[in-house]
């Protein structure tokens, strides 16, 4: 089982480096650097509020202290409530990447596991994410379900029980 932690202000360098990693593996692009400064701000901003709406989590590289093996991130949206979703407060899952020299480990898994944790404990029940085609068996075994349009959907039950 991975060792998977919150993230803090000191890792968002290295959670905007396996963002470009999960990126290119996408859609292969020219790196401009004004994205990856912009984005190393804002999670060091985000990260450094343990009650605020973003949250990322990590798994750290056994073989280098100093990069992370794997992470998970999560935002709450708040939005007008509907019957399904009473309190209108939606998850969204992005950012979820394992460095290529330490897939198939599980550290993902572990990752999202406690990012599910993480939106158990603050009330939402309705997540969002969209899956690369590789990722999606993954999301599947989690209790996401293809929607009608390209994303997929968890609900939690009520209760926090899983």
């Amino acid at each position: 089982m991975s060792d998977t932690r919150r993230a803090t202000p000191r890792d968002a360098e290295e959670l905007v480096r396996l963002r470009r990693i999960m990126l290119d593996s996408l859609r292969p692009s020219d790196d401009h650097a004004g994205w990856r400064q912009l984005s190393v701000r804002r999670l060091r901003t985000a990260l450094a509020d343990p009650d605020g709406d973003l949250m990322a989590t990590v798994v750290d590289d056994p073989a280098r202290p100093d990069r992370l093996a794997a992470c998970a991130t999560g935002t709450i949206e708040n939005r007008l409530g509907s019957p399904e979703n009473p309190n209108g407060r939606i998850g969204y899952v992005f950012n979820v990447c394992t460095n290529p020299s330490q897939r198939r480990r599980g550290h993902s898994r572990s990752c999202m596991e406690a990012l599910l944790g993480w939106y158990r404990e603050r009330g939402i029940r309705k997540i969002d994410l969209t899956s690369s085609p590789e990722a999606e068996q993954l999301y599947a075994s989690l209790g996401f379900r293809r929607m009608p349009e390209p994303a997929m959907r968890l609900l939690l039950p009520e209760g926090g029980g899983a």
